[in-house]
């Protein structure tokens, strides 16, 4: 399309209490080509046709009944919060204050009663082109805008991928399928919800989650992979893994991974002080870590581990009601407990599948 079939296409909207006035400035139009031309002599609905129709300009009467020029030129002001509004006055006021106080609440342009046919298809048309090159402008900024969100979701979504291949990582050293991740996440942020953080903040609970064991990279498959019952010195060892994941996501940039130093750090403190490494009690532990505690050894107790068959979700929920107080936040676990069927219909979804491969079967 042509530059002068566009600004032909153009929607105007006239908005004048004086019939012989629109009819006009619409015979004027007409013959110069303009296709969209939508007028009213009722001011009281002036607006409302501004909203359906979003003209490309106004001509708009300053002295009308129900509602004059400039109160609607307020209304329309509200109305476009992202651009501006394109009206020309059409006004038989000559004085400056009129022309002043028109301006000042947004009028573009204006056009003297009488009207003259040059002036005016003149007026139109270079109002018009700032018009056109200011919506171009708004579209090559918008179409900037997305590009730019794209981008931004794209390294989200990379920066997602490395922390979840992360949790895995840990994981897959001492489960089988590194579902426990991926169960505990979700169990954390559906925790987060009942007790009422905020969205963003439950999110980045879910994404931070799956690093809590990552400093299990670090202690060695002897003891990680022990099937029996741990000694004081070998447990002494399997307790570094809290700091080593600490001290790997030190100096964090980001807030996933700021969240996820902490929850490292924290998710094996204890409500009465018994926990580890640094004793922590009561709300001295992070909320963060308070949260996955429960989560992780709710899940931890429902699954199969190389030392114990898995718990029925009633026996896991009885220990968690029976170590509140103790172990866990007393008050997290009664939102915990509300929170079961969500808890259990996540269990189903992203329960762990046995490995029936010969070559699992040969290395068993």
């Amino acid at each position: 399309m042509s530059k002068e079939e566009l600004q032909l296409s153009s929607k105007l909207l006239i908005i004048d209490d004086e019939p012989m006035n629109i009819k006009l400035l619409e015979k004027y139009l007409k013959q110069a080509g303009y296709k969209n031309i939508l007028s009213t002599q009722d001011s009281g609905i002036a607006v409302e046709l501004y909203s359906q129709y979003k003209p490309d300009l106004v001509l708009l009467d300053l002295n009308m009944p129900t509602m004059d020029g400039f109160q609607i030129l307020e209304c329309l002001h509200r109305i476009e919060t992202k651009s501006y509004v394109p009206v020309m006055v059409l006004t038989a006021n000559t004085d400056d204050e009129s022309r002043l106080r028109a301006l000042d609440a947004g009028a573009k342009d204006f056009i003297n009663k009488p009207f003259s046919k040059i002036e005016v298809l003149t007026r139109i048309r270079n109002m018009l082109e700032v018009r056109t090159a200011h919506k171009r402008l708004q579209q090559q900024n918008e179409l900037l805008e997305q590009k730019v969100s794209e981008r931004t979701q794209e390294l989200r979504d990379s920066q997602l991928e490395i922390v979840q291949r992360l949790g895995l990582a840990s994981e897959y050293r001492d489960n089988e399928t590194g579902q426990h991740i991926i169960r505990m996440s979700y169990y954390s942020k559906i925790l987060a919800e009942h007790i009422g953080l905020p969205t963003h903040q439950c999110e980045l609970i879910l994404n931070a989650s799956p690093m809590h064991d990552i400093g299990k990279l670090g202690i060695p498959d002897s003891i990680l992979l022990k099937p029996g019952k741990l000694t004081k010195e070998e447990f002494t060892v399997m307790k570094t893994h809290t700091t080593i994941g600490a001290s790997l996501l030190d100096n964090a940039r980001s807030p996933i991974t700021e969240t996820a130093q902490i929850i490292a750090m924290s998710h094996h403190e204890k409500w009465d002080g018994s926990g580890y490494p640094n004793s922590l009690s009561g709300e001295d532990i992070p909320l963060v870590g308070r949260i996955v505690a429960i989560a992780d050894v709710f899940d931890a107790l429902t699954s199969v581990r190389p030392y114990k068959p898995a718990w029925s979700i009633d026996e896991a929920i009885a220990e968690i009601k029976k170590t509140a107080g103790t172990h866990f936040d007393p008050e997290l676990v009664a939102h915990f407990i509300k929170a079961i069927p969500e808890i259990i219909e996540i269990s189903q979804t992203y329960k762990d599948v046995p490995d029936t491969s010969e070559d699992h079967k040969i290395c068993s």
